[in-house]
């Protein structure tokens, strides 16, 4: 089956809506290439897991992505919109529908909880504070953190209550596709796994399309649905876990076979 196709109800295979398309993304610093004529597809609904090696371009397509980098060559399509031909207010309204939660959390300092989350309704949105309050409380509950969080400043936060907080600000206007940006980093195991069953509820109830760049294996078996491998300046495959087991390229056999990651391959052969 391709990665484009579902099986409807009729058995038969039906398209799934791509909610991002890039093609031909080419981008250099200097005379330095990090990407060359890059295609990459992202489903509505799916759980993509975003991979490579340390310095391959990673962030730097999500940048690209974001409008935050200069590409040389390439289009981009977000929702059905390409970017480059859209009009201010067509950009506006598409930006309205993406949330980004980059690493680290990346929370204003001088802000508490509650002001970082309205941070995205102030630029765009124009509501009465109590309004205000009251959706970034109800952000603040749905990514599981307490009421009592709403007061705290980024300095007083756990590492796990950072990330949930700064999920809460990626979720403040209801987008439809959510970046993350190494969600799961510097966060112990058990925060790790609760923080993956978070995003993959989320998913589920809010009809999330989630882009998630991460080098946790644990996150890549656990919740993603698809996995895109970066490597030589473009996507060296994409595809299901299984797809990057039967894979013979040294560097993602290594990677899904490797040490670290043997017992997530046997746990999954032997199932529940």
């Amino acid at each position: 089956m391709a990665p484009s196709d579902i099986t409807a109800g009729n058995g038969h295979a039906a398209p799934r809506e791509i909610i991002l398309e890039a093609r031909g993304i080419s981008v250099s610093f200097g005379s330095h290439r990090v990407l060359e004529n890059l295609d990459l597809d992202i489903l509505r609904g799916e759980i993509l897991g975003f991979v490579g090696a340390s310095g391959a371009g990673k962030s730097v397509l999500l940048r690209t992505i974001l409008q935050l980098s200069r590409r040389q060559a390439g289009t981009i399509k977000i929702l059905g919109v390409d970017y480059d031909s859209a009009s201010p207010q067509q950009r506006i309204a598409l930006d309205m529908r993406l949330g980004v939660l980059f690493q680290h959390g990346a929370l204003f300092s001088a802000l508490t909880v509650l002001e970082n989350i309205q941070v995205p309704m102030r630029e765009y949105l124009d509501l009465p504070k109590k309004l205000m309050d009251e959706l970034a409380l109800l952000k603040i509950e749905l990514v599981g953190l307490r009421p009592e969080t709403a007061d705290l400043y980024p300095s007083e936060l756990s590492g796990g209550m950072t990330k949930r907080a700064a999920l809460a600000r990626a979720l403040a206007l209801d987008p439809d596709l959510v970046f993350l940006d190494e969600p799961t980093s510097g966060l112990d195991p058990i925060s790790a796994a609760e923080f993956d069953e978070l995003i993959a509820k989320l998913r589920d109830t809010l009809g999330l399309t989630v882009y998630m760049v991460t080098h946790d294996l644990d996150s890549l078996f656990s919740v993603c649905d698809r996995i895109a491998v970066l490597g030589q300046r473009r996507i060296a495959l994409a595809g299901t876990i299984e797809d990057m087991l039967a894979n013979d390229d040294p560097w993602i056999k290594s990677y899904f076979q490797g040490k670290r990651a043997r017992s997530l391959v046997r746990a999954e052969k032997v199932g529940p």
